[in-house]
């Protein structure tokens, strides 16, 4: 069976990375997103094993020591990771895996699978940004503020990624979004793995015929 393809998927918060992996999970077939594990509390509605894999810190502190991440962190006093074996089971069934983390753990993923394809999700603006932000309307305008800095922070990266998508329409994101799987699942290597008796028949000699 064809390895699957990991693809590695990062933005900004407001650049609606969220919605548009959701779109391209249930558009393609074969695609799914990996779902990390977490120290956090459980949030209302949240279920484990569909948002997070909710772990306690001892548990999670016990799989760094094991090496079982692919990439982890600590955010505000909660870790977040990412389990290999959880991803590699995937890809080896033939499955395209999305992860969906910062430009820290896209580094440390990218040093472990230099195959991986990076895609960075940008806003159409500075200025479309904060309005996506401020539109929440939970938030103050100093925790809005903190955002934008952290915001400017992540996208400052985006150099470090093999493709970049510009979120202004989200159809035409979306759309750019299949275009880069979809191109990944026709390279010469995947179509050889999935086609090999095929392209065998049609290129092998038929008696009679020079």
């Amino acid at each position: 069976m064809p390895q699957g393809t990991l693809f590695i998927v990062s933005a900004p918060s407001g650049a609606g990375k969220t919605s548009l992996v959701r779109e391209l999970v249930e558009s393609l077939d074969g695609l799914q997103v990996s779902v990390s594990h977490t120290t956090r509390e459980r949030r209302q509605g949240e279920v484990n094993g569909v948002n997070y894999h909710f772990v306690a810190v001892a548990d999670f502190e016990a799989m760094i020591e094991r090496g079982e991440f692919f990439e982890y962190a600590r955010v505000f006093d909660n870790y977040y990771g990412t389990s290999q074996s959880s991803v590699q089971a995937m890809l080896a069934a033939g499955q395209d895996v999305i992860l969906e983390i910062d430009w820290q753990g896209a580094r440390q993923v990218r040093r472990q699978l230099p195959d991986a394809v990076s895609i960075f999700i940008l806003p159409p603006s500075r200025e479309e940004l904060e309005r996506r932000l401020a539109s929440r309307g939970t938030d103050e305008h100093a925790v809005i503020e903190r955002r934008m800095r952290e915001a400017v922070e992540e996208m400052s990266h985006h150099d470090e990624y093999a493709y970049l998508v510009i979120n202004d329409d989200f159809t035409t994101a979306l759309r750019e979004l299949q275009s880069l799987v979809i191109a990944r699942r026709l390279t010469l290597a995947r179509m050889r793995e999935r086609h090999g008796p095929l392209l065998a028949s049609l290129l092998s000699r038929t008696p009679g015929v020079e």
